[in-house]
């Protein structure tokens, strides 16, 4: 998918493990185990996304079990006081759940987990419709690009526009995704440019350059070239 940034829909789980509001500690315990997750999303009717039930949601009936914190820490911490006494996942979950949907960017997608801190996020339609579950691992799949695909990516849409020939000569290298753009190009200013647009070219790792500037045959002798190596965005 050259030239168009990846959406959650090309990387999410479509088969999710989910639980009713009714389901009860020990079954959503061993759901985890069995499906090796960390949290379920919680429905209601034939299936909308009502909430989240978490580990950590779980493990507040561990933490106060044996009486846990002093009674002062303990209304500081009501909502999980209360966690700590619920059976089942209308009780335990976090509502309302935080979502994301298939047609979001992975960078939108990235973003939402960091901000809140969590590793996935169920996909819901426009009426709230459990569609599929995104991880923090599903985002990561874009750098599992080959290099040769990166490498076209970059040549093809920005280098063939930034650094047009022939006044430009533009060798476009990848390695382990680091993309090293080598060769003259006529105006040096644009490489900070390049760097922004190569950076957002999903499965880039870091960018590198060797370029010269161009001369213009009709410049004077004493007007020395430009040149740019390994500069770094601003």
């Amino acid at each position: 998918m050259h030239g168009t940034p990846h959406i959650v829909s090309d990387v999410m789980t479509h088969t999710v493990a989910a639980v009713g509001r009714g389901a009860t500690f020990k079954e959503i315990v061993r759901m985890m185990q069995d499906w090796r997750v960390s949290a379920l999303p919680v429905l209601e009717g034939k299936g909308r996304v009502v909430g989240v039930v978490s580990e950590a949601d779980l493990l507040a009936k561990e933490e106060f079990h044996d009486g846990g914190p002093d009674r002062y820490t303990q209304l500081r911490r009501l909502s999980d006081l209360a966690k700590a006494g619920a059976v089942t996942a209308g009780e335990l979950m976090t509502s309302p759940a935080l979502t994301t949907r298939a047609n979001a960017t992975l960078a939108q997608a990235a973003r939402t987990m960091a901000h809140s801190k969590v590793k996935r996020l169920p996909v819901v339609d426009e009426v709230g419709m459990l569609e599929g579950i995104v991880s923090r691992a599903d985002l990561l799949k874009v750098f599992l690009r080959n290099d040769e695909e990166i490498a076209e990516e970059v040549r093809r849409e920005l280098v063939a526009y930034l650094f047009p020939t022939p006044a430009s000569l533009v060798r476009v290298e990848v390695n382990d995704g680091v993309v090293k753009l080598v060769g003259r190009i006529r105006d040096t200013s644009l490489v900070p440019v390049a760097a922004r647009l190569i950076r957002a070219v999903e499965g880039v790792v870091d960018v590198d350059f060797e370029l010269e500037g161009h001369t213009d045959a009709r410049a004077t002798t004493e007007a020395p070239s430009e040149t740019a190596r390994s500069i770094t965005p601003l």
